[in-house]
């Protein structure tokens, strides 16, 4: 499945990193894409949308 999330509170790089490691974290499989300036993450996963929502927000981010 492919997603296209918007993560206002995304504001660098380090950033990026941090939600790519959470999202690895429950599916070691996924690709990631961040973009901080477009404030985009783009995930290619076989877990749920919901559980990726969720990852970022624990991550202390905000899913738009």
């Amino acid at each position: 499945m492919k997603l296209q999330l918007k993560v206002p509170n995304m504001a660098c790089s380090a950033c990026g990193e941090t939600i790519t490691a959470a999202i690895k974290a429950v599916d070691s499989t996924a690709v990631v894409q961040t973009n901080s300036q477009t404030k985009l993450v783009s995930v290619e996963t076989q877990a749920s949308e919901a559980l990726i929502k969720e990852v970022i927000t624990t991550a202390g981010y905000l899913v738009a």
